[in-house]
């Protein structure tokens, strides 16, 4: 059948009238073809020379060298049958005006409002099978727009919402629970926050109209709303953000650290503690991050009575030379705790 041609405009040379001619027997040409063969309208591939698609869906091609393959569009008379890639073999040029007027009761429209290429798009579209004419931004529609978002929520996680690091404290504090009772406590992971962002997540969504205003939605008040009613002074009695210690000192509780929390504070300040602290009813002892008075890591233990007894002469051996106006006495069980230097004890 030959290579892709269009009348025979690529034959003349020169210009003038004659171009004019070839242009309209060229364009006589594509509608007759578009009559014929409405559905093997072709338009070219945007930055791809050669390269089409067709109404139907299928992908098409020229060869780069051949003179239609700089055309926007192409009313194709003749192609290769198959699943794949066609090659186009007879076709005419067209324009986008003859397109539209040719086939104007094909002209379809719809609006769509998804999640796409990490953006809401809301737009109508006028299309001819799988080719589009135009495309418009529209104002969604409410209901889809929100379903827009708990799509972009499916697709790239929770971390499209607003979370601070009380937040993640929280939400590991409420992992914790959920650990030890999880017929009582909910699981606000990550994970079953996107498995159930609907219930979870699609209350706090009204008035966001992007996908960057999710950044505007708090994780605070998501996992607020997962603590079952009534619970909330509960949670913070099992699962406190901070522990006294006998100094006087409320020390902050990291529950992101790992499967339990860490309470970091200075040795002296545990003085007169005999006995792990611990969290929710007891179940739960924290990890002792002991420190020295330049906040140094000395020992990691959740057995303070161990470690008074059999780490602590060690520590306090290498210690006292170093930090002579601290207090180190020889029973930390039975000396008192101080949150500055204190006095110096043998």
């Amino acid at each position: 059948a030959g290579s892709a041609r269009r009348s025979d405009r690529g034959s003349r040379e020169g210009g003038g009238a004659s171009d004019r001619d070839a242009d309209l027997e060229s364009g006589l040409v594509g509608g007759l073809v578009l009559d014929a063969w409405p559905e093997r309208l072709a338009q070219a591939r945007p930055q791809q020379r050669g390269r089409y698609l067709l109404a139907t869906g299928r992908g098409a091609s020229v060869p780069e060298a051949d003179l239609l393959a700089g055309e926007p569009w192409l009313a194709v008379a003749h192609l290769d049958r198959g699943q794949g890639e066609a090659r186009l073999h007879l076709a005419a040029a067209v324009d986008e005006a003859t397109v539209r007027a040719r086939l104007a009761e094909r002209v379809t429209a719809t609006t769509e409002v998804a999640w796409r290429d990490g953006e809401v798009v809301s737009e109508r579209r006028h299309h001819l099978g799988a080719i589009v004419l135009d495309r418009v931004e529209v104002e969604p529609d409410p209901e889809a727009l929100h379903a827009a978002l708990l799509d972009a929520i499916g697709a790239q996680g929770v971390g499209l919402l607003l979370w601070r690091d009380e937040d993640r404290a929280l939400q590991a504090r409420l992992g914790l629970l959920h650990g030890l009772d999880p017929d009582r406590w909910p699981d606000v992971s990550d994970a079953a926050l996107q498995r159930d962002a609907p219930q979870r997540i699609g209350p706090f969504l009204h008035g966001v109209r992007r996908a960057r205003g999710l950044a505007q939605v708090r994780a605070s008040d998501v996992l607020a709303a997962a603590i079952p009613a009534g619970r909330h002074a509960e949670v913070e009695r099992l699962v406190p953000t901070h522990l006294p210690v006998p100094s006087g000192s409320r020390i902050r509780l990291d529950y992101a650290a790992g499967d339990r929390p860490v309470l970091a504070v200075r040795v002296q300040e545990l003085f007169g503690l005999r006995t792990t602290p611990s969290i929710a009813d007891g179940r739960v002892p924290v990890l002792v991050h002991l420190l020295s008075p330049a906040h140094r890591p000395v020992q990691v233990t959740d057995d303070l009575a161990g470690f008074w007894e059999r780490t602590y002469p060690q520590v306090r051996a290498e210690l006292r030379g170093r930090y002579p106006k601290h207090a180190w006495p020889e029973d930390p069980t039975t000396a008192r705790a101080v949150r500055g230097t204190g006095r110096r004890r043998r």
